[in-house]
């Protein structure tokens, strides 16, 4: 009979995750779908300071 080196766990419900040793999977934390999706004001100063940083720099490439 062969075993595999890292024992799985059939409650973690993806095969990576089932594959991780139990000290490793301890400090994961669920997140919920709903949270991945919201626009935070973070993410809108980072458009923006993208925004003014590639306008500026096509502006002195053409002047």
């Amino acid at each position: 009979m062969r075993r595999s080196l890292v024992l799985t766990d059939e409650s973690a419900r993806h095969w990576f995750r089932a594959s991780l040793p139990p000290h490793v999977r301890r400090n994961l934390i669920p997140i919920p779908a709903e949270s991945l999706w919201r626009l935070t004001m973070q993410d809108v100063r980072g458009a923006a300071t993208t925004y003014v940083a590639l306008t500026l720099a096509i502006f002195a490439f053409i002047l």
